[in-house]
């Protein structure tokens, strides 16, 4: 009865989703003749599909990326937007031995020279969070897929997951990585979070020959299972990230690749979130130039916020945080960047006893719109993280419909 009532909300919802944020749009134009629409996109995932991401590259190339079940495995899937919606399916890999989690989700990036660079998460142990990650590259636009590789070199059966990939050069990727090689080291499981083990935060470049090159420790001590997020600014990349203090903080920090090297960890905002274990709510940022915004969830003195936080020099610094949410947030965030230097951000929100994909607008000034009810979602793990990506003149969206079997619904904003 559950799961009518989230699919007969989803219904009556979905409708309020193309004509909100319609609303919402056009008080993001930048001029009294322009008209700006919202439109349902048909989804390409199959059945039982869920764990969708969003990639838009610089050349504006807009890709989603998503999981599907398979005869005794799964498969990582993808699809290109084009006039009219998505294009055919196609498989990046299958597997019978996949690590497959609503939090730690696989990723596809496109590099300017047109490689494609996919990523996903490979059982290396029978603990429950031994696995690795597993990489792999197109050079034709996914019709073939080379040999999977592993970029961290440590070979412990522990935990290696919540990846951010970027492209560094023509034909280079960045990967970033949360590790767990020093709960094996100090001899503890790999499905271990505690007793004093560190998870790090570590990155590596997978050049164009297919070359791993450049791992790198950037941070020693991190939240355990948080997701990551990194951007590209005017100066080099950004990577935000859960931090862990020695007293148990997990507040947001950031690391910056700026003359050649990666700086120290830096706090975005003191929240002071002292909690004993991982929330599984990581941060997003989305980059233009100079200009970034980074998106998180706290419940320091518990007391539940969804913040936003706005820098004009790559990072360097950040303004005041600003609490985006309606007074009960599960958080799970994300947020781009609009042309006007005002931010979209969503989150999920407590709505009488399940939840909601909730969007606004947010300015660095501090001003927020009116939330919009995206969709109706489950407050379950199973809907996990919903995302979204700007590139050029529009706006997309894909999320999980809890259901047996699952969706992943999309949706676009545009504007002409």
């Amino acid at each position: 009865m559950k799961n009518m009532n989230i699919r007969e909300r989803a219904e009556n919802l979905l409708r309020c989703l193309f004509a909100a944020l319609l609303v919402l749009v056009c008080s993001c134009s930048s001029g009294p003749d322009e008209q700006l629409s919202i439109t349902p996109l048909k989804s390409p995932a199959g059945d039982g599909a869920g764990e969708p991401n969003l990639f838009a590259s610089i050349d504006g190339h807009t890709y989603l990326s998503w999981i599907e079940p398979v005869d005794g495995g799964h498969a990582l899937r993808f699809s290109e937007r084009e006039d009219g919606g998505w294009a055919p399916a196609k498989t990046v890999a299958e597997g019978e031995n996949w690590f497959v989690n609503w939090a730690d989700f696989p990723s596809l990036v496109r590099l300017p020279n047109g490689t494609l660079a996919a990523h996903w998460l490979q059982k290396s142990g029978d603990d429950t969070y031994a696995y690795d990650v597993v990489v792999s590259r197109s050079i034709d636009n996914g019709a073939a897929w080379t040999r999977p590789l592993i970029p961290h070199t440590d070979g412990t059966q522990t935990e290696h997951g919540f990846v951010s990939m970027l492209p560094w050069s023509e034909g280079d990727v960045l990967i970033v990585w949360l590790d767990g090689r020093n709960f094996a080291a100090s001899g503890g499981e790999g499905d271990d979070h505690g007793g004093g083990k560190n998870m790090t935060l570590r990155s590596a470049i997978l050049d164009e020959s297919g070359e791993l090159r450049n791992e790198t420790v950037l941070d020693e001590r991190t939240c355990d299972c948080c997701p990551t997020s990194a951007a590209l600014t005017a100066n080099g990349a950004i990577v935000a990230y859960r931090d862990r203090s020695e007293n148990e903080v997990r507040d947001i920090s950031v690391v910056r690749f700026e003359s050649g090297a990666w700086s120290s960890p830096a706090t975005i905002c003191d929240d002071r979130w002292a909690v004993a274990g991982c929330p599984v709510n990581g941060p997003e940022l989305d980059a233009s130039g100079d200009r970034v915004v980074c998106a998180w969830f706290t419940n320091a003195d518990n007391d539940a916020s969804a913040r936003v936080a706005f820098s004009s020099n790559g990072g360097r610094s950040w303004g005041a945080p600003i609490d985006i949410d309606d007074g009960d947030p599960l958080g799970r965030v994300d947020v781009v960047l609009l042309d006007d230097g005002s931010a979209l951000v969503s989150w999920l929100e407590i709505a009488l006893e399940e939840a909601e994909v909730r969007v606004r607008r947010v300015y660095a000034d501090g001003r927020i719109d009116p939330a919009i009810v995206a969709s109706p979602t489950s407050k379950e793990r199973a809907s996990g993280f919903p995302r979204m990506v700007a590139n050029g003149d529009e706006i997309v969206f894909a999320w999980t419909e809890v259901d047996e079997p699952s969706h992943v619904r999309t949706a676009v904003m545009s504007q002409r």
